[in-house]
Order: C-alpha cells, then structure tokens, then sequence
C-alpha cells in the first residue's frame, strides 16, 4: 500500500462522494473534499469502499496442494474409467507419488486399496476424500507409507488385520509416513485471496506441524501471504511473538466423522484448554456430534470465544441451547452451492432442513461468521454469499429455502474480524486498519448479484 494514499470519490456506508485518506497503515481522515498533498490518489468513481474480508476456517497448505493435485471427482471426473485415466496420465510428484483429491463415492464407489490397484497399480497413489476426512491409497503407498506397522487408530483395518488402505482423520501421522516434501508455496493462494478481496484468514487446520507454522510466518513476512493470518491448530500455550507472526486463536478439536469420542473424553479436552485461556473450536458436522459436545459443555462451561465449527446438521431443538451457551458457529453455505444435489440425493428427508442452517441461527441470536473451508470448499467469497441469499444446488434446485438470509447480512459473516467471528462487522472508520477492498460499483449493485468481479483492488498494509 502506499503511504499516504487518498481513495477519492468513494461510497463509504452508503454515501458518495466521500474520500478517504490513509497514512501508516490506518484510516485518518474521512470526509468530502479532502485535500490531496502528498498523497497517491485512487479515484474510486463511486464505487463501494468497504473492510477487507475475513475467511474465518480454511486450510492455507491444503490448499495450496489441492491446486497441483489430481482432480478426482465432479465435475472434473464423474465415472469409473474416468478416474483411471486421471490417476494414470498423471504427473507424479518429485518422490514419484500421485496425489489426488476431491473423491466422492458417486465416481466409484468405496476405494480401498484394492480397488485403487484396479485402477492404478504401478506407482503409489492416494487420494483425499471429498470430505477431507479420509485418505485412500493402494498397495504400492500403504507398504510405502507403512500401513502394516502402522499403530494408529485411524488406519482402517479387516477382520484379518490387514490394512485396507483407507486412513482417516490421521493426516499429520500419514505425513510423517510419505516421502519428505517441503510446505508448498502459498504464493498462489495468497493472490487469489487478494483477488476476492480477502485481506485475513484463519486457518483451521488441527494440530499445525512447526514446519508449517514457519512457512505460513515466512510467507506472510515475504509478502508471498499478505494476509494476516489467526491459527486455530498451534499447540495449547502458543503465543503470538509479533505482529508479523499468525496469531493464535481458540483450540481445534475434532470430533471424527468417522466415530464419537467418549464425553469424558472430549470434555477433558475441552477443559485443557480452557484451563490456559485458549477457547475451543470444535470440527461438528453431524446432529449426533452437535449433542455430545453441547452435553460436553454443560458439564465444563463455556468461555468467550468457544465456536462450533461447520455446523452441517443443528437440529432446531438446539438452537436456543446454542445460544444460551454463548457459542458462535462458523458455517459454509458454499456445500450448498458446491454440493446441493448430492445432498438432496444422500441426506435424510428429516435432515434437509437442518443443513447449514443460517437465517434461524440469525433470528435465535446464535452468533454466525461465514468462511469457506476451503480446500473442500469454494474459496470465493462472493460464491459463498451468493449461495446464503439463494441457496441453489449446481442444478437449481433450492436446499432449505427458510434458511436464506440477504446478501448484506451474508457480507456482514465475513467482514467480522478473526478474533470476533460473528461479532460486530468491521466498518470503514477513522482510526480502523486500513484493511480496504474498493468495489466497481456501489454495495448496493454489487449484493444485487454477488461476484468477486465487482472487487476492483485490494489493499492489505504492510506489517
């Protein structure tokens, strides 16, 4: 950014014809016909000057690698022989593995090793389930990786005890199993974020290795990563050093898709982090997670800053309980878009209209931010507030039409900071981060018909 600038001529909270000055990374002056000396001047020619955008759960290197990974699921792969052309005519990676992700059960049904190396048997292959839940290899990967000897719980196993080559929630182990491979570059992702006008994110991968730590802090110190970035996975007791450094935020706990944890268990650990001041953020995506953790959280209490991650099913029968709890849920409406029909097709009637509710949690005074969870997830912003107003499946049909809320209370789930997701939206205010997103257009044209097209610059100050 440069230092001072003065953005002319801009809609600020619905007002043309107002400008904007910035000088040290900060909002200083805002007003009509300000003067300009000394300053870059920006005309805006009335477009929409708002607060950088916050992404409040992704998965910053996940992300990154889904990018040079191979698709291996819709729309990209729909089929059986599809995906063995894919696998087959893939680049390896420089250890000679391929990686590939997006796997849904549609393309080939369960995969396991044995039907991967009907598929692919020649080089090691794994692949990452649509979810991000699991991790599928043939024979070549699992004796590369180790499976045999492998004591972990989440290495899938038959009645013999032989691995079958699916792994779940066990991705930091399985790393420390492949071939070592340096963080990928968030260079990448660092632009297209910018490109939607997101100038912070909070990444919310589990149990963050010390690698990957440095190499987001070196990214952001480079500039390769202009965001600022809040970090759900560092260990209980981390502290941010400096400004130039991701800060920590609550604790992330995962409650497996693939089985409940003990309440003993899962208040434990709760506990122990609340016990070092660090609130919680707990992975829930089904109504059977969601009632063990509110009963976790009776029995241990709550404190500011507790959230509930995804939310996928929220029965209404907890909606009040949610919120006397004081928890906020982070959501994505962008499944809707993304995978709307496979849910029509998949999920229970009964469940349908509990799916990645928004408006009732709105209008129950449950705190709710807006993200992505990308990569599994769509990344785009303005995808995922399209999706809250009209809540259409790639089809058009429409999943939980009760659950739509505006296009301005969509934008209001990502302009709440990191550390107060849900919380009040940040405004253009004297004073305020010069975090700043000027649009093409007024708000009011841009929110008619939500697209990361209408964001004309972005502008992140320089730490």
């Amino acid at each position: 950014m440069t230092d001072p600038l003065l953005i002319a001529d801009a809609e600020v909270d619905g007002f043309g014809g107002t400008d904007v000055r910035v000088e040290g990374g900060r909002v200083v002056e805002i007003g009509k016909g300000l003067s300009r000396r000394g300053a870059e001047v920006v005309d805006a020619a009335g477009g929409a000057l708002i607060p950088g955008l916050t992404d409040h759960h992704l998965h910053l290197h996940a992300t990154a690698a889904d990018a040079a990974s191979v698709r291996c699921g819709p729309p990209a792969v729909t089929t059986a022989a599809a995906l063995r052309d894919a696998l087959t005519s893939a680049p390896t990676d420089p250890a000679g593995w391929v990686r590939g992700v997006g796997y849904v059960e549609s393309v080939a049904g369960d995969l396991d090793a044995a039907a991967l190396d009907r598929l692919c048997p020649d080089r090691p292959v794994r692949i990452q389930h649509r979810s991000g839940a699991m991790w599928m290899l043939n024979s070549a990967a699992a004796r590369m990786a180790g499976l045999e000897t492998g004591h972990h719980p989440g290495v899938e196993r038959d009645d013999t005890g032989t691995p079958t080559g699916r792994v779940w929630r066990a991705d930091g182990w399985l790393r420390a199993r492949l071939p070592a491979t340096r963080p990928p570059s968030l260079a990448a992702i660092g632009t297209a974020l910018t490109g939607f006008g997101i100038t912070s994110v909070t990444d919310a991968t589990p149990d963050l290795a010390p690698e990957s730590q440095r190499a987001i802090a070196d990214a952001m110190g480079s500039g390769d990563l202009p965001q600022r970035v809040h970090l759900l996975g560092a260990p209980l007791g981390d502290r941010s050093p400096d400004a130039r450094q991701p800060t920590v935020g609550p604790y992330k706990i995962v409650i497996a898709d693939s089985g409940l944890p003990e309440l003993s268990s899962l208040a434990d650990a709760i506990d122990a982090a609340h016990a070092v001041g660090r609130p919680v953020a707990v992975h829930c995506v089904s109504r059977e997670a969601l009632l063990i953790l509110l009963v976790a959280f009776d029995d241990v209490g709550t404190l500011p800053g507790d959230r509930i991650e995804h939310g996928a099913l929220v029965p209404r029968e907890t909606l009040s309980r949610t919120r006397d709890l004081g928890l906020t849920i982070v959501t994505q409406p962008g499944f809707i878009c993304d995978r709307g029909d496979d849910y029509l097709r998949d999920v229970d009637d009964v469940d349908l209209p509990d799916l990645y509710r928004c408006r009732s949690l709105l209008d129950a005074g449950v705190p709710v931010a807006l993200s992505s969870d990308a990569p599994y997830g769509p990344l785009d912003p303005w995808q995922v507030i399209a999706a809250a107003v009209d809540r259409r499946a790639p089809s058009g049909a429409v999943v939980g039409a009760d659950e739509r809320i505006t296009a301005a209370a969509a934008l209001d789930g990502y302009l709440t900071p990191a550390t107060d997701p849900g919380g009040r939206p940040r405004r253009v205010r004297v004073g305020a981060a010069a975090d700043l997103v000027l649009l093409h257009c007024p708000l009011t044209v841009a929110l008619a018909a939500p697209s990361a097209d209408t964001v004309r610059h972005t502008w992140t100050p320089r730490r």
